[in-house]
Order: structure tokens, then sequence, then C-alpha cells
């Protein structure tokens, strides 16, 4: 059925004249009365009869005039929902994180886009960068935060800033009462790792065997608070982003140790699937994330 067909029935059907329907679609009185005659010679039943004021629906009319008005509800309904959709007004963000990122640079992003876009309802998923790669193919999340290395082939992304990772030990630890160390000097003692699959992993990894040291870890955490507490309480040392210890460096909990010729750099990057258009909501938080700048929306390939 031709809908331009029934909105020109419905505006007939509801003002109960040709010429109140032609008035409220803004087309000619003829239009409108081929429009009809083309809908019944489509239908094979009459839908009006006409009177000396106006016309009257048939029987064969009024079984129209339900479905024509719940399915121009609809089609409100669904321009209503379109909008508020397109105006953050509604909808959802999936966020997916490795740990540093999503413990410690997100959430004020979160805070202020929540501020912002009330409505919208965000989910936030911590793990490591593999995790997070992996819910990015699999489309559970819009967007990925990560600090590890990743196929840039198979994402679109942008950096959003370097990272620096410290090495760190207990104030009572025998290399913390020492000044300036060379990066032989930790290998005496026990490296303590996040779990495999974290970025902050690989980049130590990858650091330690360009000094020709080994990385065998004594323990191996899924989680950066619970490597600081060990830490704090044992003999090893632990690799973390400046950011994750600085609360506990700043209280004596930790302390930084100089390691002059071995600095752990790695950059901070947010992903998504390329050749696909972002919906409102992780547009706006891309945009947020990259400090109000223009994001490129689709197939992106480099930094």
């Amino acid at each position: 059925m031709n809908l331009h067909h029934l909105k020109v029935f419905l505006a007939v059907a509801e003002t109960g004249a040709i010429s109140a329907g032609a008035e409220r679609l803004h087309i000619s009185q003829p239009a409108v009365t081929r429009e009809i005659r083309e809908l019944e010679g489509r239908l094979g039943l009459p839908l009006f009869d006409r009177q000396p004021r106006g016309v009257t629906l048939t029987e064969a009319g009024q079984r129209l005039l339900a479905y024509a008005e719940r399915i121009f509800a609809l089609e409100q309904a669904a321009e209503r929902e379109l909008q508020a959709f397109a105006g953050l007004g509604d909808g959802e963000l999936q966020l997916g994180a490795s740990a540093t990122l999503g413990s410690y640079v997100l959430p004020p992003l979160i805070a202020r886009f929540h501020q912002a876009h009330p409505q919208i309802r965000v989910e936030l998923r911590v793990g490591n960068t593999r995790s997070i790669l992996r819910d990015l193919q699999d489309q559970r999340i819009a967007l990925g935060f990560v600090e590890g290395e990743f196929d840039r082939q198979a994402c679109a992304f942008q950096r959003l800033e370097q990272d620096s990772l410290v090495a760190v030990c207990a104030p009572d630890h025998p290399l913390a009462r020492r000044g300036a160390l060379r990066a032989r000097d930790l290998a005496d003692y026990p490296l303590y790792l996040r779990e495999e699959g974290s970025g902050t992993r690989a980049s130590i990894e990858q650091a330690y065997h360009a000094h020709g040291l080994g990385t065998d870890p004594r323990l191996a955490i899924g989680s950066t608070e619970a490597l600081k507490h060990l830490v704090a309480q044992g003999p090893g040392l632990a690799w973390l982003s400046r950011r994750a210890v600085a609360d506990e460096l700043a209280a004596g909990r930790l302390v930084a140790l100089a390691v002059d010729d071995l600095h752990i750099e790695r950059e901070l990057h947010v992903l998504w699937l390329p050749g696909r258009s972002l919906a409102p909501a992780p547009a706006a938080f891309l945009a947020l994330a990259l400090d109000g700048q223009a994001p490129p929306i689709s197939n992106i390939k480099e930094s």
C-alpha cells in the first residue's frame, strides 16, 4: 500500500472533506481526489461516500482508518525517538578500557559526559588490552581505550596522550635508600607484573628485553590496586603508571625509583571499528575525550 495514498486518505477522513484534506496537506483538491481514487482502485473498495457537504467513511473506510491512525502514530513515535537519539536525549554508551585508563583517566570524562547528557545510559567495562580488543571486535562496546599494542589495520584509532611507567617499591625496600639506579640493579629483586594480555605488562617486557633483563614474574596479578598493596608490603618491584601511584607516592606508602637507563613510555589510544559511523553518544564522548577536537568518525588508519 502506497503510504502517500494512505496519508491523503487519513487527512480527508479526519477533516471530513476533500477541500479540508487538501488544505492540510498543502496540495490541490484535484490531486487529493486523484490519490483517493487510486487508493480505492487499488483496494477495490469505496472508502468514502460523497455528500453535498464533504464526505463520510464507508465501512471499508472505517476499517482502514483504524490502521492508518496506528501506522502514522508509529511513524511519529519513531521520528520522536530518533530525534531524541540524535540530540542525546536518549540512548546508551558502551565503553571498554584497560586498567589505567578505566580507573584513572575515564572516570572524570564519564562524570562530565553524564552531567551534560544525563539521559544516556553509560556502561564501562574494565579489562586488559586483549579483552578490550575482543569486546570491540564482538561489538560489545562502541569505543575501546587501551594502553597496549593493537592491530592498526583492524581498528580506527586516535592517540590520546603519552603515559609513563615508574618503578615503585616499599619504603623499607633496599633500593628505596639508594639514589640513581641502573637497569641491572633491578635484576636481583622479584618483579611483580600484571596478567598476560595486559598492555602495561607488554610495555615492561619489551623494555626489559631491550636491556637484556628477564621478566619471569614472581607474581602475576590482574589488578593494579592489588599490585600496589603487594609491593607496599613485600620485597618485589612493580612498574606502574605514574597516575596509578600518585596518591601512594605522595603519602609515602610507595617510593619511586630513579632508573637512569630505563624509561618506559607508552601511548594511550581510543579505538573503534573502521568503516562504521559512530552513533551520537559514542561520537560525543569521543569528541570529549579528544578535548573538543572534531573527531574523524570512520576509516581512520593512522594516528
